[in-house]
């Protein structure tokens, strides 16, 4: 037993390191457990430089996030050499940890052997997508490895600031209200344009419903893959009183074919925004399907608040 002056018996006790006093004293900093399982984005759509961009910021986020983070790329339409397959990287990351694992061994060390998922794999999607989350669950599947899938980033708030970012980096929407930064072509009604189905549309909507909030215009979910849907929304909106549309991509960018938004753009008769991109708040969401399907709890993802 120990006392506060000191350990009682002789032994060596751990004393905890002051921390800064006050409201505002900085917070411990976390790391990647030793051993832990790798993040692998697994990242839809045609292999090209501008995908494996977005690809390599958003791991490159969730890596500042939580350092000693092992977090890897895979591609689902990959062709193994510039672009590494799905299946491949889940592998190569079995074939390193056993390798570690028998180094250590070798060297000496007495290590458990290692046990538990090898991977936490996290869909590069802002909301569901049946048809691409099956071939993700089917890579994982043909892998043969250990892995845990996890479920799409959104809905949540922080995809409903990126949309807002990208609005108003287009000039469709105010950056700010609070400061009355007005926009001569700020947009009366928002299509929030995605892919997936109606369950996609549905996800969408709730996200649509916090961009409302932040715009103080109406938010309206549509799907880029059902034919006349847009346009059919676009329609809607005018209806109810909105006379300057904008299309806002519900999208990251590797899923969708640009031409697909540009040609529903026109259909819809307005302007549209980019696609979410590598947008902080996405490596940040990445991390958090991580960490929650590890169990641990990094500092919860915050963005900059855009009123």
């Amino acid at each position: 037993m120990s006392s506060p002056t000191g350990p009682a018996s002789g032994l060596p006790v751990r004393m905890p390191r002051p921390r800064q006093p006050g409201r505002h004293r900085r917070p411990e900093p976390l790391a990647a457990p030793e051993g832990a399982p790798a993040l692998v984005l697994a990242v839809p759509g045609t292999s090209s430089a501008a995908t494996r961009s977005i690809a390599e910021e958003v791991v490159s986020i969730a890596r500042s996030e939580l350092p000693g983070l092992d977090a890897r790329i895979g591609y689902l339409d990959g062709d193994d050499a510039e672009f590494p397959t799905l299946q491949s990287v889940l592998t190569r990351a079995a074939e390193e940890r056993t390798a570690r694992y028998e180094q250590a061994r070798a060297a000496g060390a007495d290590v458990p052997q290692p046990d538990g998922p090898v991977a936490v794999v996290v869909p590069l999607l802002a909301g569901p997508d049946n048809a691409l989350l099956r071939r993700v669950r089917q890579a994982v599947m043909e892998s043969r490895i250990a892995a845990d899938l996890t479920d799409v980033l959104g809905p949540h708030p922080l995809l409903a600031e990126a949309l807002h970012v990208r609005l108003s980096e287009a000039g469709l929407a105010r950056a700010d209200r609070a400061r009355l930064f007005t926009v001569a072509t700020a947009a009366d009604g928002i299509i929030l344009a995605s892919v997936g189905g109606e369950e996609a549309v549905q996800a969408a909507g709730i996200t649509g419903m916090l961009l409302a909030a932040r715009l103080a215009v109406p938010v309206m979910a549509a799907a880029l893959d059902e034919e006349g849907a847009i346009a059919a929304t676009a329609e809607q909106l005018r209806g109810s009183g909105s006379q300057q549309l904008a299309l806002a991509p519900y999208l990251i960018g590797p899923e969708i074919d640009a031409g697909l938004l540009d040609a529903a753009a026109k259909e819809a008769g307005c302007s549209a925004a980019e696609a979410l991109g590598p947008y902080p708040a996405i490596g940040k969401l990445a991390l958090a399907k991580y960490t929650a399907a590890l169990g641990i709890a990094p500092p919860q993802p915050q963005g900059t608040p855009v009123r």
